[in-house]
This record gives C-alpha cells, sequence and structure tokens, in this order.
C-alpha cells in the first residue's frame, strides 16, 4: 500500500474518533440532564469560473456536523459548554476537518468570572476587518472572510465593576491556521504546507501567549484596548523552492489595539486601530466607519442597514493585508416577518481598483430548517493585488440545515 493511501487511511480515522468521542461525551453528559441541541447541515459550492491552476475542482458537497452541551450548576453562576463540530468536503481533503470549537468552564463569583479550558473569544466593533479580533486562529478552510475560527486553549480571570471590565488571559497553546490543498480552491498558487510549520520560538506550538483587554462603557460609547504577546495567528510564507510550497512561518509579535463603537438611535460609528511590533516589521493598522438603521423600511417590517467602512494598513500590498487602503459598503436587511435576512456588500481597493463582492443570506424555512445562501466574486483584479490568486474563485452555496 502506497504511502499516501496509508496517510488517507489513518486521518480518516483519526476524523471519525474525533467526532465519535464527542458524540459520545455529549450522550454520556446528557444523562445529567445538560441542554443538548445538535445541527446537520448539506452543501453544495459551485465555481462558475475555470480555475486558475492544475487539480482544482469546480464545485461539490459538503456536510457539516455540530453539537453543543450546556449544562449549568449552583443556579446557574457554573457552565460547561461542549461545542463540536466536523465537515466532510468532497472537493478538498484539507476542507474535511473536524474541531472541538468550545469545551470549557465558566464560573461566575460578585465581581469575578473565571473560564479554563477551549474558548471562543472576540474582540472588535468593525464589518469589514476585525483588526483588534487575536485570541483565536482563523479556520480560513471554512470561511473565505476569515469569520469562522478555531478552538483556543485558555485561561481567563476577568474582573467587572460600574460598566468596566478587565480580562486576564493565558494562552498555553497554538493553534495552526488552516489553508486550502491542491484541489482546492480560494488559495495561493503554490498550495501552503501545514504538515511543516516554522516558528520563531523554540517552543513551537507550546508558547505561552498573554494577552489583556479593558472594556468601559463611557456615555454612549463602548471603549476597548487590548494587548497581546505571544505566536502571531497571521503567518509569513517561506517559498520552498524544490517542493512548490510554501512554508508558514509564526513570528512572535506584541499587538496593542483600540476599539470604540458610539451607538445614537439609528447610527452606529466604529473604530478599531492596532500597532503590532516583531523582529520582522512594526506597522500599524485602521478600520473606521458607520452603520445606520432605516426600521420599517419602504412602510413594511423590514429593517434596512447601510454600512460604509474605510480600511487602512501601512505596509501597503502584502499577502496577510488584502484591505490596505479599501472602502466598503454594504447593506443589511432584516425581514422581520419571514425570519430571514441578507447582507451584501462590496470592498474596492482605491488605488488599482480591484473589487471583491459578497452575499449572505439565511432564512428559517420551519421549526428545524434553515436555508443559507453565500456568494463571493471579484472583477477588475489587478495583478499586484492580493486577490489576484483567487480571481477566478467566485462562487455560489446553498445550504441546508436540519436542527435537533
Amino acid at each position: 500500500m502506497c504511502k499516501k493511501s496509508i496517510k488517507t487511511i489513518k486521518a480518516t480515522a483519526r476524523k471519525v474518533r474525533f467526532f465519535s468521542i464527542s458524540l459520545l461525551s455529549l450522550a454520556s453528559v446528557h444523562a445529567l440532564a445538560a441542554e443538548v441541541t445538535a445541527n446537520a447541515g448539506a452543501a453544495y459550492r459551485v465555481y462558475p469560473d475555470t480555475a486558475a491552476y492544475d487539480k482544482q475542482e469546480d464545485g461539490g458537497v459538503s456536510i457539516t456536523l455540530q453539537g453543543e452541551l450546556r449544562e449549568k450548576w449552583n443556579d446557574g453562576y457554573t457552565v460547561l459548554t461542549l461545542l463540536p463540530f466536523y465537515r466532510y468536503d468532497e472537493m478538498d481533503d484539507e476542507r474535511t476537518h473536524g474541531d472541538i470549537r468550545q469545551f470549557d468552564l465558566v464560573h461566575t463569583n460578585d465581581h469575578w468570572e473565571y473560564q479554563a479550558g477551549i474558548g471562543k473569544v472576540f474582540w472588535g466593533v468593525a464589518e469589514s476587518a476585525h483588526l483588534v479580533d487575536i485570541i483565536n486562529q482563523t479556520d480560513s478552510v471554512e470561511s473565505f472572510d476569515g469569520e469562522e475560527k478555531l478552538g483556543q486553549p485558555l485561561l481567563r480571570g476577568s474582573y467587572f465593576y460600574n460598566e468596566a471590565a478587565i480580562h486576564f488571559f493565558i494562552l498555553p497553546y497554538f493553534r495552526e491556521r488552516t489553508f486550502p490543498g491542491e484541489t482546492g480552491r480560494l488559495r495561493s498558487e503554490w498550495v501552503v504546507d501545514t504538515d511543516n510549520p516554522v516558528y520563531e520560538s523554540s517552543q513551537e506550538e507550546k508558547h505561552v501567549d498573554y494577552a489583556l483587554r479593558l472594556q468601559k462603557m463611557i456615555g454612549s460609547v463602548d471603549f476597548g484596548l487590548s494587548y497581546f504577546d505571544g505566536t502571531s495567528r497571521t503567518p509569513y510564507f517561506i517559498p520552498d523552492l524544490i517542493n512548490s510550497r510554501l512554508k508558514p512561518y509564526y513570528p512572535l509579535i506584541e499587538q496593542t489595539g483600540v476599539d470604540l463603537q458610539y451607538t445614537g438611535e439609528k447610527w452606529l460609528w466604529k473604530f478599531e486601530a492596532i500597532y503590532r511590533d516583531s523582529l520582522q516589521e512594526s506597522y500599524n493598522a485602521e478600520v473606521g466607519g458607520f452603520e445606520y438603521t432605516i426600521p420599517g423600511f419602504a412602510a413594511t417590517n423590514m429593517e434596512l442597514g447601510l454600512l460604509a467602512e474605510y480600511n487602512y494598513d501601512s505596509r501597503g500590498q502584502v499577502l496577510d493585508a488584502p484591505y490596505q487602503n479599501d472602502a466598503f459598503v454594504g447593506a443589511r436587511l432584516v425581514f422581520n416577518d419571514l425570519d430571514a435576512d441578507c447582507l451584501v456588500g462590496g470592498y474596492v481597493d482605491m488605488e488599482n481598483r480591484t473589487k471583491n463582492f459578497f452575499l449572505e443570506f439565511t432564512m428559517r424555512m420551519a421549526a428545524q430548517l434553515q436555508l443559507n445562501i453565500e456568494a463571493q466574486a471579484f472583477a477588475h483584479v489587478d495583478e499586484a493585488d492580493v486577490f489576484y490568486s483567487v480571481r477566478k474563485d467566485g462562487y455560489i452555496e446553498a445550504e441546508v440545515k436540519y436542527y435537533f
């Protein structure tokens, strides 16, 4: 039997074992009267344009399974959460993967809250980019926009007082970013070699990271100030000329971030900024803009939100800064009578006029059924732009999810 076949069999066995253990965990704790829910989804994605690189597929089916368990003690002051996830994708083996999105214990006591386990943490306020969000690693085979994250092992202590909070994080283990494989779309010309990552730290993925965040409500303004010291979630890439691959390189960084959101009657004004320092480079990046909501749009029960933001990155055109001088505009339409919402938007590079458009639509079709439609498109992509490698990878995806 060839090495590739053995590797595939072992990988498949690990995936099956992962989800089996997760389901057994859900079932065993269910006996303790925990709240247990799950959903299964089936999606079909099609890429209308011919692929830019050899061996890439034009579309295919993927299936997802996700469970959620929540058990509470001490009148709700102690909560255990387990959230396993698994996807099978017939087009890209690298997109077939499983993860424990969350498996943590949270305890609240007076002004304090403690968290231990695998958690999900989100920081930020902007729609078009989440600059300050840095705790969890991006699961980039799941979503092109970077919204989906891998579970992060962590310890957290939070103190709350007078509409303010300070959070302390210890992150004892690093999660590598996922990337599409050779047959997958939305990838670079050279495939990223996820089997051979390179780290600046001699401790590699066992390097202990630290983070601190202060939150405060000041009138109508939500204010956040954050600091991170550890392994960057965003890698650089080292060309492997022999194998025509890219090796991800994870440097050590320090990042300071600030985020602000002003909430008015119909207006949301948003701003995020970071300063990041490492041995390789130091740079700053900002994103800011607004969302204006129109209730009762067109004399109906719908709500229309208009969005506009501007993104800046002092490095200019680099691989991990797709929006370095880009304007974003979008609209969010909420159909309250149909239990549905739709978000459409687009980015325009102010220098080379490269354009990237997207659509996200969700509708509850029945008590247990949900329809999701997603689309991405690229237009007038400049050869020097980060999106040039995915210029042929616009797609449309339809997914049906069943909740039980």
